[in-house]
């Protein structure tokens, strides 16, 4: 694995581990009343669609053996531009269901 796609795939890792951190313990209605919440946790989203959209471009072999990755991409892309619409229930959503799977998927990726 070339060094900086190891290094997208930690920082990717890393942010994920992150939301996970923040998310534990909390509820919906949490991350809805929390504005310091919901802002670390779609930050660390941005930074994980981010390395993994420039992962795309500089290794699109191993991009493509992430299973989404457009759609975590474009996640990305409506936090940082659309955030006006971006849904609480939709981002808890992808912090509940998506994110651990990411997270996994990417620590293998790191230890091989």
């Amino acid at each position: 694995m070339r060094p900086e796609t190891a290094k997208l795939l930690w920082d990717a890792r890393e942010a994920c581990r992150l939301v996970l951190e923040f998310s534990t313990g909390r509820t919906l209605d949490d991350y809805e009343e929390s504005a310091l919440l919901r802002s670390a946790v779609e930050r660390q989203l941005e930074i994980v669609g981010e390395a993994l959209r420039r992962l795309s471009r500089m290794d699109p072999e191993t991009a493509a053996r992430i299973p989404e990755l457009e759609s975590v991409v474009g996640f990305r892309n409506v936090l940082a531009h659309g955030y006006d619409a971006v849904s609480d229930r939709v981002a808890w959503d992808v912090v509940r269901n998506d994110v651990p799977a990411l997270a996994r998927l990417l620590e293998e990726f790191l230890e091989t």
